[in-house]
């Protein structure tokens, strides 16, 4: 039986950080409570699911508080390193949306661009001549509200960035060719902190993503 492998490729909203009132530190959801752990489980047999999230990780930033957040700069080595590939999900943006960043919804879209770029051209890998995977490119949702001060702060002005990240990134998709989820469309942000998502939210993200995905899969068909 061929076995279809799907990366996916995100921050803390793929880690499965357990949202806190007072912001950090925590710990980590189950792996059979995170989205990924349960798109797994609603996929069933001939899928693998892999998880690749870091907290904090941006498109294709610098975060001056911690060398290792740029999603841009890791990326071409995650996908050589598990390769073969047939799917890449890439959910980034929220932390692109933080104040000291700068960024305009669209300017995270051109970070989100880069991404997708490099899972189009990342074939071959290291002494293989796998093909490049697919790439589906999944909208966060928006941020709700943030009780603690620093993450009000840090992400002022974020709600409404995040809110307009959809229609950028489907927008993105359209243009690039590839296909498009938006989680906002089936959870909100249910966490206590305004950021993470609550074990209903994985739960309702990892099945309905499931979906998405075969149809993604039945194109080929």
């Amino acid at each position: 039986m061929t076995v279809r492998r799907i990366l996916c490729f995100g921050d803390s909203l793929t880690w499965g950080w357990v949202p806190s009132a007072d912001g950090a530190p925590t710990d980590r959801l189950a792996p059979d409570v995170r989205w990924t752990g349960v798109l797994a489980a609603t996929l069933g047999g001939g899928f693998e699911v892999i998880e690749e999230g870091l907290s904090a990780r941006t498109t294709n930033l610098d975060d001056p508080a911690d060398p290792r957040l740029n999603g841009a700069a890791y990326l071409p080595s995650c996908l050589a390193s598990h390769l073969p590939l047939d799917l890449v999900v890439v959910m980034l943006g929220t932390n692109d949306t933080k104040a000291y960043f700068r960024r305009t919804p669209t300017d995270i879209g051109l970070g989100a661009s880069v991404l997708i770029g490099q899972v189009l051209s990342s074939g071959g890998g290291v002494g293989t001549s796998y093909p490049a995977p697919r790439v589906l490119l999944m909208a966060p949702p928006p941020l709700a509200e943030t009780p603690h001060p620093w993450f009000q702060l840090i992400f002022e002005g974020a709600q409404e960035k995040s809110a307009r990240l959809a229609h950028v990134y489907e927008s993105l998709a359209s243009f690039m060719k590839v296909p498009f989820f938006d989680a906002g469309s089936v959870i909100a942000t249910g966490g206590v902190d305004g950021v993470h998502f609550t074990e209903q939210n994985n739960r309702d993200l990892g099945m309905a993503l499931a979906d998405r995905i075969r149809a993604v899969f039945d194109e080929d068909v």
